[in-house]
């Protein structure tokens, strides 16, 4: 039994939890905010965040170029422009890769470094205080300290992580997730569900790693198994907490060879995360139930959240719609790209890179 924990972010939850606890917004005298494109204003959490900092007399720049599988350039760029800003706190609103890449980017505006230098962590100065909005249900960023960014490049992604990169403060507000499309929805509860997974298998898991693990698994389960033709704030709410809960699990245990897996397919194939995590999630199950371990960590794991095995291993790698084909070329500039990842190592089962080529050529090559 392991007893570990350290988790040095405050979470606030509800619907208006932005206006209700303004003053915890408020980590400054400046805030950098980063957004993507558009989601940020689409659900109204930017115009919540701005209506706060000028009613506390808060001077802000938005910076919003952060897209789908952050660049590490364009995370270097955006810590020169908080640095030149004179910022001293960080406002992430938006999905894993909006928080992933505030992370970046409020490590690079503390740091004189060259890009790839964030990974050096150990010598590294602290980052500016971080605040994260999520607008999806599904990485958990807000409750971790990971950032996953994708190399210069193009071809590969590295995860920074950081003690120093948890977010002080984050804001759950389930009616930031109102205006995700169905298809979205579902695949964010995906990879909220993977991270809950991954976790509950995870050597590393603790008491702790567990319980958030399994209360995640099945508040997911209980929503995503009605396959519904919408979601009302009552599911949305179930899945943002879950996705936070399953979040810091994996802040705990980190996750499994189904995130490596999936990279490329995010990566080069546009695939989002989630989706592109489920449809391993079949042989993730299949390959664990081999070990010992890993057959009594999945019959516990059923048990809890009340499903039979074989429907999850069918089910999860369904809902995730993945239909690609490809050359054995192809599959091997894949499977290559991810085949050193950590990951592996952190399930009862570990995958030879053979095993990894197999899964491939199993799902795409047609």
């Amino acid at each position: 039994m392991k007893f570990d924990l350290f988790f040095p972010t405050k979470l606030i939850s509800g619907f208006g939890a932005v206006k209700a606890n303004a003053s915890a917004l408020c980590l400054g005298k400046s805030a950098f905010i980063v957004t993507g494109k558009r989601s940020a204003k689409a659900c109204g959490a930017l115009d919540d965040v701005t209506a706060v900092l000028n009613e506390a007399g808060i001077t802000y720049t938005v910076f919003s170029d952060i897209t789908e599988n952050p660049p590490i350039m364009t995370c270097y760029s955006g810590g020169a422009l908080c640095k030149e800003s004179g910022a001293d706190f960080l406002i992430a609103i938006g999905g894993g890769s909006v928080m992933d890449g505030g992370k970046a980017i409020a490590a690079y505006a503390t740091n004189d470094i060259a890009p790839d230098e964030i990974f050096n962590v150990a010598s590294l100065k602290p980052s500016l205080p971080i605040v994260c909005i999520p607008t999806t249900a599904g990485t958990g960023s807000e409750a971790n300290p990971y950032a996953v960014l994708t190399l210069a490049n193009g071809q590969k992604k590295q995860t920074f992580n950081a003690p120093f990169s948890y977010p002080k403060v984050s804001f759950l507000d389930p009616a930031y997730t109102r205006s995700l499309s169905r298809e979205y929805t579902i695949s964010t509860a995906l990879d909220a569900f993977a991270h809950a997974m991954e976790s509950y298998l995870s050597p590393k898991s603790t008491v702790f790693s567990e319980l958030l693990a399994l209360f995640a698994a099945k508040e997911i389960w209980n929503v995503i198994s009605q396959y519904p033709d919408d979601f009302d704030d009552a599911m949305r709410e179930s899945l943002l907490y879950a996705a936070t809960a399953a979040g810091l699990a994996i802040s705990i245990t980190g996750t499994g060879f189904p995130h490596p897996l999936g990279y490329p397919l995010s990566l080069l194939d546009g695939i989002p995360h989630g989706a592109a995590c489920a449809i391993f999630h079949g042989d993730y199950i299949n390959y664990n139930e081999r070990t010992e371990v890993g057959k009594a960590r999945l019959a516990a794991f059923y048990d809890y959240i009340g499903v039979k095995p074989k429907v999850l291993a069918e089910y999860l790698p369904a809902l995730s719609g993945v239909d690609l084909s490809f050359t054995e070329e192809e599959i091997a500039l894949r499977v290559e790209s991810i085949k050193n990842a950590k990951n592996y190592q952190n399930s009862p089962y570990v995958l030879s890179v053979d095993e990894m080529y197999d899964i491939y050529r199993s799902h795409f090559l047609k």
